[in-house]
């Protein structure tokens, strides 16, 4: 075979139960979008693409839905997404200076770990996001669905030092 196109069909095939169950309306986009991520853990193009022609809307709809709602990734993100709330509460509370313990956790002499990036070993994503909803525990972080309130640098660190210890002690990365 000449190009990945078996793959691709491989890759998209696990969508169609999920396009079965929902693809019937157009309405249901969102819940596509939704359980595709699931599949994936973002929005691959490819996926972009099959979801645009089975639902018969157009491929730039369906990438416009994806990039108005935060909720929506189109990029791969790490083991452990982090999301460190910047609304008000935690903006003053010092979310920015836990941004930069993040940050500096993350880095490495090789490589500088900016939001919205991955580390390399895959392990870990910061995404800045405007509000948790957890304005009484600012500044706050989620972790795949926990959250971590009251956040220090110090308390920070040892959260994701943990993290990664227990991934080390798993045989995992890092």
């Amino acid at each position: 075979m000449c190009c990945n196109c078996e793959n691709k069909n491989q890759n998209t095939a696990r969508l169609d139960g999920v396009l079965d169950a929902y693809g019937g309306s157009k309405g249901n986009l969102i819940t596509v979008l939704q359980k595709a991520q699931d599949i994936y853990g973002y929005l691959p193009s490819d996926a972009v693409k099959h979801i645009a022609e089975r639902m018969e809307i157009p491929p730039a709809k369906v990438l416009g839905v994806a990039t108005f709602y935060a909720q929506f990734r189109l990029k791969p993100v790490g083991k452990y997404l982090i999301l460190l709330c910047q609304g008000t509460a935690c903006h003053v509370n010092g979310s920015s200076a836990i941004e930069d313990e993040i940050l500096s956790f993350l880095s490495t002499p090789d490589y500088t770990v900016r939001e919205g990036e991955t580390t390399p070993d895959g392990l870990f994503t910061l995404k800045n996001v405007a509000c948790l909803g957890c304005c009484s525990l600012s500044p706050v972080m989620m972790i795949n669905g926990e959250t971590y309130g009251g956040l220090t640098k110090e308390k920070t660190r040892k959260i994701l030092q943990g993290l990664a210890d227990a991934e080390k002690a798993a045989g995992g990365a890092v």
